[in-house]
């Protein structure tokens, strides 16, 4: 268990909009960790590299966004069988010596999220929607649920090999369907959990079909109420959002970079009062 004081940082491009900071500084406050810092660092894939290679060792570990999630999978000296499993990591951690390990935390995101706010209470199948790098932690978060298939729906099946990969790695079962050829409302009905990593706007006018899901992760949280979110309190149902998302996979990067059990309650509170969302929801 590490006290001394420490570095961390996100690394991204564009990062300042980040609110990992938010989080991970309300942790370190709980904590007791004085003296400890977490930055925005503004980096692309090659420039990840380059700065993770001159660090010292009071950096205890970085966490990544996009852009370099794959490059920080590959710069890692050794990485979790998850990490490998997505094809990307989220999380660096600097190990005593100079080493460095790879996770992807962006899967206790999900699971965390789905369980949480979302309500998970069990099931066989899932429906993603969309096969970027979130819906393949996604993938990786239905194995860890106990689901067992999974149906992919995205707008161009050429471009989900990599999903698809990721899926047959866990053990799953996959399907891929063109989004506009299914209907969305039998799709939802017919799955037990459904996460949507499209972007903000792109199924607007489904909402309400999409709003029948038994349990539902839609990673849109900006603009706040969304149409989908409208749509899910109409119906009287539960919405687990990038938010939640968001939250759950900083509780396992504090715990890398710390050593300590995350101070979850105070990291959720410190997100709800610096967005001005609330958050409920288990949080494990």
């Amino acid at each position: 268990m590490r006290t001394e004081a420490s570095k961390a940082a996100v690394l991204g491009k564009p990062v300042e909009h980040s609110l990992s900071p938010v989080l991970h500084g309300a942790a370190f406050a709980a904590l007791g960790l004085t003296g400890w810092t977490y930055e925005r660092v503004e980096a692309d894939a090659e420039e990840l590299v380059t700065f993770a290679s001159g660090l010292g060792p009071e950096w205890v570990g970085l966490s990544v966004t996009m852009p370099g999630k794959r490059a920080a999978l590959r710069f890692a000296d050794e990485v979790s069988t998850r990490a490998e499993a997505v094809g990307a990591a989220n999380t660096l951690v600097h190990r005593p010596g100079g080493s460095w390990f790879a996770d992807c935390t962006d899967v206790s995101g999900v699971t965390g999220a789905l369980r949480g706010a979302g309500g998970f209470s069990g099931g066989s199948s899932g429906l993603v929607l969309g096969a970027g790098g979130t819906a393949a932690a996604s993938l990786a978060a239905f194995a860890e649920l106990g689901l067992t298939e999974v149906a992919l729906a995205v707008r161009e099946p050429a471009r989900a090999t990599e999903a698809v990969r990721t899926a047959e790695r866990v053990g799953l079962r996959v399907r891929v369907d063109r989004l506009d050829a299914i209907a969305l409302a039998d799709a939802v009905a017919s799955h037990d959990v459904v996460v949507s990593t499209l972007p903000a706007g792109a199924l607007d006018e489904r909402a309400g079909e999409l709003a029948k899901a038994r349990c539902l992760l839609d990673v849109v949280y900006h603009p706040w109420p969304t149409p989908l979110a409208e749509a899910v309190a109409a119906e009287g149902g539960r919405l687990a959002t990038g938010l939640d998302m968001l939250l759950h996979q900083a509780f396992g990067q504090v715990e890398h970079f710390t050593g300590r059990p995350a101070p979850r309650e105070a990291m959720r509170d410190a997100l709800a009062e610096a967005t001005g969302h609330p958050l409920a929801g288990a949080l494990g």
